[in-house]
């Protein structure tokens, strides 16, 4: 690699050498055309020169350090077979100043704790915010648990995810996936064909992530025995919903009366996650329509119900979803 080196920042120059054991894992840590190291050194202005195994990082004494540092997690992370692009690096900077993560995990003794991780059938996943840490974190630690944000931020995804982990160990018998059928204004009676016909399309996000997570024949014989269960909302009355794994998802287009309709139905050895952009309903009246803002108002502080906020800066689709979100609802969201 030969560029024109990035201005360091100000302080001290510095320069430090990196040695990589792993030298074929390389080109996937560099990215195509280098394009990883390219975007290393715009976003922490070092500049970084890799012959072989050797990395060489020059510029301002806390930039290298925190380039060095972020560049042996990357490829920490290709060595468990992530994939590395923009939207890791960006997560990885932001995450770097975290503290370990331990006791989510427990390590055989003698060893050191993993990362905090969701194991299912098909993938490993691990944080790639420092809200979906913290997400994570409660998703393993309380029985309900609201998560709110723009989109993008893995609120789905990860509780998908760690539901499908929690069926898979036997911790749950059934995973029960729910979605208010309420979008841009449309009604399930003037849609084409039977009721799953009909709302099969507002619950694709959901089996996209189990699909993500589970074989898709697992998927299927699963759904056919009712171990895993996928219905509107309006399906989750007069039921108790015990020995389950319960996520209701695109909460901010429930009504109050919904909302107070789904969280009572919650039973024995059970785990629920509440899933929604507060900000964003499809309701006629607004937010203050919402069950979802109601409910937060009502549950803040309760004990044993956990409230996790995910920002614009939490986006982990492409950056530039994260712009969108900001431009839409403003620097603060």
């Amino acid at each position: 690699m030969s560029r024109k080196p990035v201005p360091a920042q100000s302080g001290e120059r510095s320069r430090v050498e990196v040695n990589f054991d792993k030298p074929q894992l390389l080109p996937r840590l560099f990215g195509e055309f280098d394009s990883n190291i390219l975007a290393l050194e715009e976003r922490l202005g070092v500049y970084i020169h890799a012959r072989g195994q050797r990395v060489v990082i020059e510029g301002s004494a806390e930039a290298v350090a925190h380039a060095r540092e972020v560049l042996q997690d990357l490829h920490t992370r290709v060595i468990r077979g992530e994939d590395v692009d923009t939207g890791l690096i960006d997560a990885v900077i932001a995450m770097s100043a975290e503290p370990p993560l331990t006791g989510i995990i427990r390590a055989d003794a003698g060893e050191a704790p993993p990362p905090i991780m969701i194991r299912t059938r098909k993938k490993t996943i691990v944080p790639r915010s420092a809200a979906q840490v913290h997400y994570m974190r409660e998703l393993v630690s309380n029985d309900m648990i609201f998560a709110l944000g723009p989109a993008g931020t893995g609120k789905t995804y990860l509780a998908v995810a760690q539901a499908v982990a929690q069926l898979i160990t036997g911790n749950v018998q059934r995973l029960i996936l729910s979605r208010p059928a309420v979008e841009a204004g449309e009604r399930l009676g003037f849609l084409p064909g039977d009721m799953k016909e009909k709302v099969d399309p507002y619950l694709r996000p959901i089996y996209d992530a189990l699909y993500d997570c589970l074989p898709a024949e697992q998927v299927e014989r699963r759904i056919a025995s009712g171990e895993i269960e996928i219905a509107p909302i309006a399906f989750m009355r007069g039921r108790t919903l015990a020995e389950a794994f319960v996520i209701l998802d695109e909460a901010q287009n429930t009504t109050p009366m919904q909302m107070k309709m789904f969280l009572t139905r919650f039973g024995q050895n059970s785990r629920m996650v509440i899933c929604g952009d507060p900000n964003q309903t499809d309701l006629p009246g607004g937010p203050n329509a919402s069950g979802l803002n109601d409910a937060v108002g009502k549950l803040e502080g309760i004990e044993g119900i956990s409230m996790v906020r995910f920002g614009v800066g939490d986006v982990v689709r492409h950056p530039i979803v994260g712009r969108i979100v900001q431009a839409y609802e403003g620097p603060d969201a």
